[in-house]
């Protein structure tokens, strides 16, 4: 009886994980401000589309919007993302709302205070970030849209809001900060999944860093996001191929599960689009080794900005089009259930 129970159990647990749902995503939330630009994307056989059907077309099921506080421009804006989220509901995505918690670009290199917060003390950052969180998250869901997943912070490897929430000196703040926009996401959204998200995916130490700080002070979060950028990687001298990356970045997922148990997603990833051959094996492998080598621990790869042209190399457009580097996610969406 106990064999059987154990058989059923087993099989059970199989069945779940071949169900999973394997997401196939983008960071798209440079659409709009194209199209202020005048732009017009097309498919591959050259017919308009506007970009968040197009990345449905090629198979994607997921978007991922960024999210800046006060941005001058408006783009990336709360408006904005509410504008972009209906998009994804209409098109029958699951959306990613990434804060980054400044006014413009946030990543291991900056992580500047919004220009409305910079006298705050820590205390009141707290509060302006849930808040800030919370008012995002509101606008979103009185539109009709859902949110799946959410993150606090955009690559925080050295934290965020520095130098209030920079890792290296104020953990214990960083880790008060994430914990304040994770309490405000669940008020919002009690489903949604909340991420930490780091660059670097093939370095374990970053990781083992940042996570080990965030469990001394008990800071709350559901999943655990990572940049896999084989370019970066080796321009930086992680790693000194796109293999070796890839391998280092799957290790480092199986490693971080049986660490810290907590799901994965590949947030970001990319490849230079003057190498589009290249670069479709590179994003095939990203995804193969996602999906078949990390046990279900890892749910998704989300590929960012491939709209962009010219002055970012890792997009996947050219003129207007996607190139060959966006026919890896529509093929594994067809071989491997992605939608």
């Amino acid at each position: 009886m106990r064999r059987l129970t154990a058989l059923l159990i087993i099989t059970g647990v199989c069945h779940l994980l071949r169900a999973q749902t394997f997401w196939l995503g983008a960071d798209i939330s440079g659409t709009t401000e194209l199209e202020a630009r005048g732009a017009q994307l097309r498919n591959a056989r050259g017919e308009p589309r506007e970009n968040t059907a197009l990345m449905r077309e090629l198979g994607l099921n997921a978007v991922r919007l960024r999210v800046w506080v006060n941005p001058k421009n408006g783009f990336s804006g709360k408006e904005d993302v509410v504008h972009m989220a209906l998009r994804a509901k209409q098109n029958g995505m699951a959306l990613m709302v990434d804060f980054h918690y400044s006014d413009w670009w946030a990543d291991p290199g900056k992580q500047n205070i919004p220009a409305a917060w910079r006298d705050m003390s820590y205390e009141q950052m707290c509060v302006a970030l849930a808040d800030h969180t919370r008012e995002v998250l509101l606008a979103i869901r009185q539109a009709g849209a859902e949110v799946r997943w959410a993150q606090v912070g955009n690559e925080t490897t050295h934290g965020f809001l520095w130098p209030v929430g920079r890792a290296e000196e104020n953990m214990r703040q960083y880790a008060g900060l994430t914990d304040a926009g994770y309490g405000a996401v669940k008020e919002v959204f009690p489903k949604a999944e909340v991420i930490v998200h780091l660059d670097g995916g093939c370095d374990p130490y970053r990781y083992d860093f940042i996570l080990d700080g965030l469990e001394q002070y008990r800071a709350r979060y559901d999943m655990i996001g990572l940049s896999v950028y084989p370019y970066w990687d080796i321009d930086s001298k992680l790693t000194t191929s796109w293999q070796e990356s890839i391998e280092k970045a799957t290790a480092n997922i199986n490693r971080l599960w049986t660490r810290y148990h907590r799901p994965m997603m590949i947030v970001e990833t990319g490849a230079e689009a003057k190498k589009p051959d290249e670069g479709k094996q590179i994003i095939a492998a990203v995804i193969s080794a996602a999906r078949h080598q990390t046990h279900g621990h890892c749910q998704g790869v989300f590929y960012w900005a491939p709209e962009a042209e010219g002055h970012y190399p890792l997009g996947a457009f050219d003129g207007g089009r996607p190139t060959i580097i966006m026919d890896a996610f529509t093929e594994a969406a067809a071989n491997e259930g992605g939608q």
